[in-house]
């Protein structure tokens, strides 16, 4: 008996230390960011042409299901791209600067060129990723999004606005997968 205890309690241990377990990706349940806890809203998979390119997570401070309250929130959160598939560092930017432009209109655009530029610039000098590399885009209000590379920082783009541009990569009236937004948004 004192066996079968121990057995279901290290289950239920285990079970809690991940959240979500997505195309053999394992999500915590929650991270730190800024030293704010986060917890895992939702996840999902980036595929294209059957293969499938990455698990993407999307942790707050609390739960939320509305795309436009996440994207409106200046608070600190954070995007976790665990890599499934290996990528150029031109064609993670490609992929990017795409569906920012998907969701934004040309003035918009024009605001956003130099943080646009910045970002080819860090990913430029990641030149690539590959499969179990994670990425990761935490949003820190006083400096901006600071992007890293498996926890090494590659950079930090300011402004709120650059910010939004990159959540609506997934979160945007035109993201670049449907089901991947529901999946980020806990559906």
């Amino acid at each position: 008996m004192k066996k079968i205890l121990l057995l279901v309690g290290g289950v239920l241990l285990s079970w809690n230390a991940f959240a979500l377990e997505v195309a053999g990706v394992k999500l915590a349940d929650t991270v730190q960011v800024n030293n704010v806890n986060l917890q895992l809203n939702g996840a999902g998979i980036r595929t294209k042409f059957f293969f499938k390119i990455y698990v993407a997570a999307l942790y707050l401070p609390q739960k939320q299901t509305s795309a436009e309250a996440v994207i409106a929130e200046e608070r600190e959160h954070r995007v976790a791209l665990h890599i499934k598939h290996e990528l150029s560092s031109g064609k993670l930017f490609n992929a990017f600067n795409e569906a920012i432009e998907a969701n934004h209109t040309p003035a918009e655009l024009a605001a956003l060129s130099a943080q646009i530029k910045q970002l080819a610039q860090i990913f430029d000098a990641v030149k690539e990723v590959k499969p179990g590399d994670v990425i990761t885009l935490d949003y820190l209000p006083a400096s901006g999004t600071q992007i890293s590379v498996n926890g090494a920082s590659r950079g930090t783009i300011a402004g709120a606005a650059f910010n939004r541009g990159v959540l609506k990569i997934w979160l945007g009236s035109k993201p670049v997968q449907d089901d991947l937004k529901k999946g980020m948004l806990g559906g």
